[in-house]
């Protein structure tokens, strides 16, 4: 399965790959601050509604003694300055392309234009890298599911402190506020996080006074920040202690948006919000949890909820509720953007990308993947009901993405940022060997719930991996179609068939040779446009390709041009533009005289095996569920003619 091979398609700009919006302006460098705050920081922001609570919950038998309060405290403190902190705010938010993130931002820098070898253990390499970035990527699909649940659910939990008369009332609100959530998407991340940020704002001030108070009554908690006690509770607690990791590693879920979500801010926003203002707050709030178990173990129960006075319990529940809301668009907006990058790298099937921001490029919405998440959050708060029996799955999901990120991170590390072996291998083996830490603690839990995350992964990489094989597939059986350019334009000198007014736009995937669609037309029709432009759109390995970069026109003779218009994976391409560019380097065609020219296949699976029969009948139904090229690049419907081919996989 030859999968590292046409991952993109140019050779990568030179170097420097670290961008962000290091000159932005102060007011737009505060306004993007604020909006990061509220789409990128919501998911870990609302971490201590429920992990502190799952730390001495039943499932790993721990007391609020005072030894295992300090040791859950050191391990969530250290959780964050090394995975948060040092790893993606300090060193993976700089392996960016081009202001992009995410695994398959990081597999272009990877693999540019040439595939990983020649050699077999190079390509075997290359293979094993191309996998598990996007095993990566079907984990984070995955986490885009459950995090709204885990959110949600763990801010509705609050109605039970108040009064546990309202348990009831707990998942059906739940289900309401996702299901709300996720229709107001369409309003792009641009709208969403400029009422986002204001809310994150009170919500992280709220939750960091709210632990200073409980600090003030018990300022000997602040001894915790000693790694002492982190080794000192695995000493005393043995299996139980690391166990309990997969409690811990609630506190960093939402740490891989930070890097996925990327494009839509720029780097310097994200770090300042960071170090400004989420991670005191969290520190604030996780210590003051704890302070309040030392005065007070039966608050275990629900140490967030407790740590307000009882006149500010229901405005703590509003402010939660709404900051859980927040909590879930982090995620949702990271699966937009990989879902951009798979369709634009080959990996899925073209879908329906909808730009929300005038400004900004990168905030799009994408209705397909809305309604698989949204609908996936549904099932998954019927199915789990509450956040302790919820929190396996998340915390798979969390520490498999996290795990990979750090191997992706050092091969980039050293073909790009040209680290020595030594400089990389430590550094990530360091990363490496604390995600796996978290991932060994969590798995043990897969007959519990953390076989969700595994089952969406398996099927999410099967997809993708069968989408790339089979259009990998199509496109060679295309190709063997083709006639040699050459040999076609000297038997149009020959023959010279008659030729209609007008420009024929023929699509074509390939940038060589004449398409099927043409040699069809010719054949059957036995008609030529007096101006025939083969146009091909072309996919680089970087997100975003300038305009005055974008169209290389090319004159062949007898009315004929070639068009190879290159984009961004995460621009989408729009033929109307290309042939506007085209026209600037001197390609003469009036709008009411072009018709585009496209090829319908008809997929049979009744080929010889270059795929199994089930993958072949799974590739037939994307296909037939994808956009259209009409819709996906944007071309005027009753100016299209389209010619069918029946082809055998």
């Amino acid at each position: 399965m030859p999968l590292a091979p046409s991952v993109s398609v140019l050779t990568p700009p030179p170097p420097p790959y670290i961008s962000g919006m290091a000159s932005s302006a102060p007011p737009r460098l505060a306004l993007l601050t604020l909006t990061a705050l509220g789409v990128v920081y919501g998911d870990i922001g609302t971490s201590p509604l429920y992990a502190v609570k799952e730390a001495f919950g039943h499932v790993y038998g721990l007391e609020p003694t005072r030894l295992n309060v300090y040791g859950i405290l050191s391990l969530i403190v250290w959780a964050l300055v090394l995975i948060v902190s040092v790893k993606y705010v300090t060193f993976v938010l700089r392996a960016d392309n081009r202001g992009e993130g995410g695994s398959l931002a990081l597999l272009a820098l990877i693999f540019p234009r040439r595939t990983p070898g020649s050699a077999d253990g190079r390509r075997h390499r290359g293979f094993w890298l191309v996998a598990l970035a996007l095993f990566a990527t079907s984990l984070l699909f995955g986490e885009g599911i459950i995090t709204p649940a885990m959110s949600v659910l763990g801010a509705m939990e609050g109605l039970e402190v108040a009064s546990p008369a309202l348990h009831p009332l707990i998942v059906p609100l739940t289900i309401a506020i996702i299901v709300a959530l996720f229709a107001v998407q369409q309003q792009g991340t641009d709208r969403m996080g400029k009422a986002f940020g204001p809310i994150m704002l009170v919500w992280f001030i709220t939750i960091g006074v709210l632990g200073t108070i409980e600090i003030a009554r018990e300022p000997e908690i602040l001894a915790a920040l000693d790694p002492r006690y982190a080794v000192r509770f695995f000493v005393e607690n043995r299996t139980a202690g690391f166990l309990a990791l997969g409690a811990v590693v609630l506190v960093i879920t939402g740490g891989e948006a930070l890097y996925a979500d990327m494009g839509h801010f720029g780097r310097q926003p994200i770090r300042l919000a960071w170090l400004g203002l989420v991670m005191p707050a969290l520190l604030l709030n996780y210590f003051g949890q704890g302070a309040l178990l030392l005065r007070d173990p039966s608050a275990a129960a629900n140490p967030f909820f407790r740590l307000a006075p009882s006149w500010f319990l229901y405005p703590l529940l509003a402010i939660a509720t709404a900051a859980a809301v927040v909590a879930s668009q982090a995620m949702i907006s990271g699966s937009f953007s990989i879902a951009r990058q798979a369709i634009q790298l080959g990996f899925i099937p073209r879908m329906d990308i909808r730009h929300t921001s005038g400004t900004e490029e990168g905030q799009i919405y994408i209705p397909e993947v809305n309604v698989a998440l949204g609908v996936g959050c549904v099932l998954i708060v019927l199915a789990f009901r509450s956040t302790s029996a919820l929190g396996a799955a998340y915390g798979i999901a969390v520490t498999g993405t996290m795990a990979i990120t750090s191997v992706l991170f050092y091969v980039v590390a050293r073909l790009r940022f040209r680290w020595s072996f030594a400089q990389a291998a430590s550094l990530a083996g360091a990363f490496l060997l604390v995600d796996l830490a978290f991932f060994g603690a969590n798995i043990v839990k897969v007959a519990n719930g953390g076989w969700v995350p595994l089952l969406l992964g398996v099927l999410f990489f099967t997809s993708m991996t069968t989408w790339k094989r089979g259009r990998a597939i199509l496109q060679q059986k295309l190709l063997d179609a083709t006639l040699p350019l050459d040999l076609f334009l000297a038997d149009i000198r020959t023959s010279a068939p008659h030729r209609v007014r007008g420009t024929a736009v023929v699509m074509t995937s390939t940038a060589d040779g004449v398409p099927p669609v043409l040699l069809h037309h010719l054949k059957h029709n036995q008609v030529l446009h007096q101006q025939v432009v083969l146009l091909s759109v072309v996919t680089d390995d970087r997100p975003d390709v300038p305009g005055a970069e974008r169209v290389e026109l090319s004159e062949l003779g007898e009315g004929f041009y070639r068009v190879i218009a290159h984009y961004g994976f995460m621009q989408t391409p729009d033929v109307t533009d290309i042939l506007t560019r085209a026209r600037a380097l001197g390609l003469t065609w009036r709008a009411n005289e072009v018709t585009y020219m496209l090829g319908r296949e008809r997929l049979l699976t009744s080929g010889p095996g270059k795929m199994a029969r089930w993958r072949k009948r799974l590739f037939v139904i994307m296909a037939r569920n994808a956009r259209t090229a009409t819709e996906f690049f944007g071309l005027p419907s009753n100016r299209v003619v389209e010619l069918g081919t029946q082809i055998e996989l």
